[in-house]
C-alpha cells in the first residue's frame, strides 16, 4: 500500500525525492503518514482538499480486502 501512495504522490509533486510514507498500525486500523516538501503541500491537498480526498478514496478501494480501516494523514 505504501508503494501505491508513493507512486500517486510522486507524480504530483515537484520534489519526489522528499516523499515518504510511514505505516502505523493501531488495532484494526492502519494509518499511513505521508510527508512531502513544504512547497508541495498545496499540490497534495488540492483545492478544498479534493486531491487528498481522491488519494484516500483510491487507497480505501485498494485496501477493502484487508478488513481494516485505512486512513492517510498528511504531515
Amino acid at each position: 500500500m505504501t508503494e501505491l501512495i508513493e507512486s500517486i504522490v510522486k507524480a504530483l509533486v515537484d520534489h519526489p525525492e522528499e516523499v515518504s510514507v510511514k505505516e502505523v498500525k493501531e488495532g484494526h486500523r492502519l494509518v499511513y503518514q505521508l510527508s512531502v516538501n513544504q512547497t508541495d503541500m498545496g499540490k497534495v491537498i488540492g483545492k478544498q482538499g479534493r486531491v487528498a480526498k481522491a488519494i484516500r478514496t483510491v487507497v480505501n478501494a485498494a485496501g477493502t480486502n484487508q478488513n481494516k480501516r485505512i486512513s492517510i494523514e498528511i504531515v
